[in-house]
């Protein structure tokens, strides 16, 4: 193989042009998401009158939908040879669906919503990720994935201080919240059609999307291994959902919620780019390991806390785990996969942690209605040392 010049060298350390296009995609769509979920379980208890166990079932059910449809998507991308096409796809159908919150007079019809748009993160979420290791460089994956990572978390603690001072705005009117979030959620559709670019990389003439099982047996034990970790990640970590539901039940007011959000997030959008960075020239047993102690934390600190002071500390060490780990398994995912199954093992390696989010925000809906908060987050914290203790022992 030619080495590269020092020229070529240089422009390699900037990421790529569709890696960011890819960023503002993501920082608009989650502007738009997160407005309506900062403030989703406070509308679906309050003014849907829904159980704790229901806004835990919506939410796990929501993510186990994203992630069954990311094998299809994935692999369908692989295929074809084309990942814009299911990226815009996507990205066009959870826009198409916001209006749907605004004017739910059901629980149902609010499941029925987070399911559609759901199905339209699945669809985009392994196509886009493989796109991203596609148009990398291989030795600045890790910065690429957490700069992306970074700029999706942004429109994370935007959406939800946006959601504040849109509820003084319309003072408390969550329905006419909900409508304003639709805006963003357009735009971001609208970047992936005129700035996200792609290689052709496949043969698309002579491809088809047919789905095989056995294909799934290219993927070496490395990246079953990176899946498996995932998995264990997942246990350890149920829907955000409760952590506002632990504020609000400690004394926050309902139109400061979405700050849980914003606290959360602002650590993660800060530490997901330099993260990036350290997983480009360290080995990722640390990191994972600095990660679920950071859980760890979060988990006994929101469960023991006698105050909003505690609260908000813990929710901070939860933005610091996800900063150190999300970014990085996409990395891992990527560097254990060939190219031409890129798109097939960023579905799997969703598909198995969807799943397992599923049974993770149900039992912790479960628990938190049976024995209460603390039990809730207790668990958290048992599975994350599990983690942690395979991680030490295998990673």
């Amino acid at each position: 193989m030619r080495k590269p010049s020092s020229t070529e060298s240089g422009a390699r350390t900037a990421v790529p042009r569709t890696v960011m296009a890819l960023g503002f995609v993501s920082l608009f769509m989650d502007l738009s998401s997160e407005i309506i979920h900062a403030l989703l379980p406070i509308f679906l208890t309050t003014t849907l009158g829904a159980s704790v166990v229901v806004v835990g079932v919506i939410d796990g059910i929501a993510e186990a939908t994203a992630s069954i449809s990311k094998i299809f998507s994935g692999y369908v991308s692989d295929r074809i040879g084309r990942r814009k096409p299911l990226i815009l796809l996507g990205y066009g159908m959870a826009a198409l669906t916001k209006p749907l919150f605004a004017v739910a007079q059901s629980s149902g019809l609010v499941l029925g919503a987070r399911f559609a748009d759901r199905i339209g993160k699945g669809m985009r979420g392994a196509p886009r990720d493989a796109l991203v290791a596609d148009v990398t460089p291989q030795e600045m994956l890790g910065r690429a994935f957490g700069l992306r990572q970074s700029m999706d978390t942004i429109g994370a603690f935007l959406g939800p201080l946006l959601a504040i001072g849109l509820m003084f705005y319309f003072q408390n009117d969550m329905r006419a919240v909900f409508w304003v979030a639709v805006i963003p959620a357009v735009i971001s559709a609208l970047i992936v059609l005129v700035w996200v670019k792609e290689p052709k990389t496949h043969d698309a003439a002579s491809s088809r999307p047919t789905l095989r099982l056995r294909d799934a047996g290219q993927l070496s034990a490395a990246f079953w291994k990176v899946a498996a970790i995932g998995v264990v990640f997942t246990l350890a970590r149920f829907s955000e959902a409760f952590l506002i539901l632990r504020a609000t039940a400690s004394g926050l007011p309902v139109a400061f919620a979405p700050l849980v959000l914003v606290a959360m997030n602002v650590v993660y959008s800060l530490g997901a780019y330099p993260a990036g960075i350290l997983s480009d020239r360290m080995a990722a047993a640390p990191l994972l390991r600095l990660g679920l102690l950071c859980l760890i934390v979060a988990d006994l600190m929101l469960a023991q806390a006698s105050s909003l002071a505690v609260i908000f500390a813990g929710i901070a060490f939860w933005g610091a785990h996800m900063a150190l780990t999300q970014g990085l398994l996409a990395k891992l995912v990527a560097d254990h996969s060939p190219p031409a199954l890129r798109g097939t093992a960023f579905g799997l390696f969703n598909l198995v942690s969807g799943m397992t989010m599923l049974v993770a925000s149900a039992l912790a809906g479960l628990l938190w209605s049976g024995v209460g908060p603390a039990a809730t987050f207790l668990a958290g914290a048992g599975f994350a040392l599990l983690a942690l203790t395979l991680t030490a022992s295998k990673t």
